[in-house]
């Protein structure tokens, strides 16, 4: 749906983005990650055409991106920026006119949201009258209130409690399921792992990751497998004897343990699983793949290593 086509942005002599190319498909929830001052909002903001590229280009549903296609985005911006002393209804309205929408339709999208986020008496409430997180909930729904083909949402989750943390992502995977695009740029690195299909990763101004999650953990992990079981530690580590490493472990309660084990030469976890029968009782056993979080901390080291060399 989205081709970013080798974008490059400088401001004076510092690079905010170098040559980043991203192919983002209809229907998917991309992540886009990286540390801060990365490049991350400078290219959301010429996906969103608020700032041109020095060099490259973009192009939407096969054709180059122009002020036109404005209309089938919906931004929500890191830096939230509700008028104060407007009631939430007014907001709405002024928004949806911006992109197009006449005063009854902006009226039936708002009340249908008002209703699904079960917030109606908040329509004639004055934005300075809610609390941080109520008036984020009000700018999500200003973003979706045109039905957008795109969405770009920059920190989304930010200010949430758990509960609306929950809330907000169930309505991104339905919007998903309904055939909409999401670009979610986040530090929420479990939030990536859950409803993301795939993910990028910028880091000083270049792009140096893209992938699918699932595959992204696959090739980086490191043979690590975890044990759950009943008996005692000592007998476990016994029968890891030479063939396997133990890398952690986690108890508890008196007898009972959750094991972190590194294979050793060419042994396998049949081997692993035949070595602990009759030793211990096993509860449960699985691969331990690495998290986004440990995908990202390492990478961005790595980079910061070799930058540094």
């Amino acid at each position: 749906m989205l081709e970013i086509q080798h974008i490059s942005k400088s401001f004076y002599r510092k690079v905010a983005l170098d040559d980043v190319s991203i192919h983002v498909q209809k229907g998917e929830i991309l992540g886009l990650l990286g540390p801060n001052g990365a490049g991350k909002t400078t290219l959301i903001r010429i996906i969103n055409r608020i700032i041109e590229p020095d060099k490259g280009h973009i192009r939407m549903n096969g054709d180059l991106m122009t002020q036109q296609h404005l209309s089938q985005i919906g931004y929500l911006p890191e830096e939230r920026g509700l008028y104060r002393t407007m009631t939430v209804e007014d907001h709405a309205l002024f928004l949806g006119q911006l992109r197009g929408l006449s005063k009854r339709d902006v009226k039936t999208q708002l009340e249908y949201w008002l209703e699904k986020f079960e917030i109606t008496d908040w329509r004639k409430k004055r934005i300075e009258e809610l609390s941080k997180g109520m008036a984020q909930k009000v700018q999500f729904i200003c973003t979706v209130l045109h039905e957008p083909k795109l969405l770009i949402l920059d920190e989304p989750l930010s200010g949430f409690d758990p509960v609306n943390v929950e809330l907000i992502k169930q309505e991104l995977i339905e919007m998903r399921a309904k055939g909409k695009t999401i670009i979610l740029s986040t530090h929420n690195m479990k939030s990536v792992e859950e409803i993301c299909d795939r993910a990028v990763l910028i880091h000083q101004s270049k792009k140096i990751m893209e992938g699918r999650i699932s595959e992204i953990q696959e090739e980086r992990k490191t043979g690590e497998y975890a044990i759950k079981f009943r008996g005692s530690m000592i007998a476990f580590v016994n029968a890891l004897w030479t063939s396997f490493e133990l890398i952690d472990k986690e108890i508890l309660g008196d007898d009972k343990f959750i094991a972190r084990v590194k294979m050793r030469g060419d042994n396998t976890f049949e081997d692993l699983l035949r070595a602990l029968l009759g030793q211990i009782k096993i509860e449960a056993a699985w691969e331990v793949l690495p998290s986004m979080q440990d995908v990202f901390i390492d990478l961005v080291q790595v980079k910061k290593e070799v930058s540094n060399a």
